[in-house]
């Protein structure tokens, strides 16, 4: 007679037949807001969570997008709010301790540490003796792993070539090399409270079929990554009243999720960054319900219904903010789940 099937006991040997195998779920217990209520909600389908920890995400864009204020300024400080240790790597050699202050972050030993590395293979050694160690504590902290950015990382190649002066290139060493960093950070951290924020460099796309901005280091890491945001910048030309003026007055980041496993992709939002006030946690939020329905033009307002208690709020643009913002955001469930999902934002709205 055939013996029954013992679950726990396959259980039991399975774990100790192959080493780092764990068993069961890990769905995320802590997200780090990355201080935007919009962008929130496209990463993670939540207006309050932002990134997940045991996961890697990736903000990649083009200089001067706002990606470094985001990964390094607040989701550091967030991060730090909620009792998680950062670990900041900062491979181009930019982020000014003064910088940081000024965005909010705690610079102390006991909440962050600093590391300055050039070489892929440095960041790889130094997370894989650091979760190491990490697995042998009897009390695991929650730690957030950043780097500034993959794209300035170095190969063995590079380094040998520019000592040589001949300069050929690493022939696609740093492609595979980023994306065996990627995947074993995904498996490592997976069972962890540990995450990993990286910021990436992109490049103008040649494809006319295909004319999204291209993430430099091949798409391999891009594959193994949990979450994936491109930036792209566009120029803020408002005064602090939402008047158009001639002037620069700061960034406008156009956000688009390229990939994430909580909510819908391919979605966009539009953050504005000014250079005086810095970023608004409200902004991008009045163009997200206008998309998903939820504010519809009338006359010269843009009205909102109560989808419990019918009420409408009728106010200008510019009224829609804060406390007026809040009563949509805490029942932008209900109403999204009948109405058309959010449009991608088209080519005159972000030009």
């Amino acid at each position: 007679m055939a013996k029954p099937f013992d679950v726990s006991k396959f259980r039991k040997n399975i774990t100790k037949a192959i080493d780092g195998i764990s068993v069961g779920f890990t769905d995320p217990t802590d997200w780090i807001s990355t201080n935007n209520f919009a962008l929130n909600y496209l990463i993670s389908g939540d207006f309050n969570k932002g990134i997940p920890m045991g996961k890697v995400t990736v903000f990649a864009g083009e200089s001067g997008a706002g990606k470094s204020f985001i990964c390094s300024g607040n989701l550091v400080r967030n991060a730090q709010a909620q009792g998680i240790y950062v670990i900041l790597i900062d491979t181009e050699n930019a982020l000014d301790e003064k910088w940081l202050h000024a965005l909010g972050v705690d610079t102390g030993e006991d909440k962050l540490l600093k590391l300055n590395m050039a070489m892929i293979d440095d960041v790889a050694k130094t997370i894989h003796e650091f979760m190491k160690e990490y697995k042998e504590m009897s009390e695991r902290p929650k730690v957030l792993f950043v780097i500034d950015s993959l794209g300035m990382l170095l190969t063995p190649t590079d380094i040998n070539q520019f000592q040589a002066g001949d300069m050929k290139g690493d022939m696609g060493r740093k492609p595979k090399a980023l994306t065996s960093l990627v995947r074993n950070c995904v498996n490592m951290f997976g069972s962890y409270n540990v995450g990993m924020v990286c910021t990436n460099h992109t490049y103008a796309s040649q494809d006319m079929f295909d004319p999204d901005d291209k993430i430099s280091g091949g798409q391999g890491f891009v594959y193994a990554s949990s979450i994936v945001v491109a930036m792209k910048k566009l120029k803020l030309k408002e005064d602090e009243d939402g008047n158009k003026i001639s002037d620069v007055m700061g960034i406008r980041a156009s956000c688009k999720i390229m990939k994430t496993r909580y909510a819908k992709p391919f979605e966009t939002v539009q953050i504005k960054i000014p250079y005086e006030t810095g970023m608004n946690p409200y902004s991008g939020m009045v163009d997200m319900c206008e998309k998903a329905g939820l504010l519809k033009q009338e006359g010269n307002r843009l009205k909102w219904v109560d989808p419990e208690t019918g009420e409408e709020f009728k106010f200008y643009r510019k009224e829609w903010k804060d406390d007026k913002l809040d009563m949509i955001m805490a029942k932008f469930h209900i109403k999204t789940l009948t109405t058309p999902t959010i449009l991608e934002e088209t080519e005159e709205n972000v030009e």
